[in-house]
């Protein structure tokens, strides 16, 4: 059973990234494709976790936790400069 949820979780996972990669290419602003980065790291962040779940090794999951506070911070930034205007 569990094998099957791991499976189904992985093809969730590529949708994601075939998904998210479409709206980074046909977005038309600015913030879709801010949008549509993050969207791509919250599914690394996922893939990271799955890994480290099937490698058996988690030390990844604080990999994934520093990763997910840098991309945070990155968004923040974007955001505040995109407020602002050129």
């Amino acid at each position: 059973m569990a094998d099957i949820i791991l499976q189904i979780a992985v093809v969730l996972i590529f949708l994601s990234i075939v998904l998210g990669v479409a709206r980074l290419i046909i977005g038309k602003t600015a913030i879709d494709r801010v949008v549509a980065i993050d969207m791509l790291t919250v599914v690394s962040i996922a893939m990271i976790a799955l890994y480290a779940h099937l490698s058996g090794r988690f030390v990844y999951i604080d990999v994934a936790l520093v990763y997910g506070l840098l991309s945070f911070l990155a968004v923040l930034a974007i955001a505040r400069f995109l407020e602002k205007g050129p």
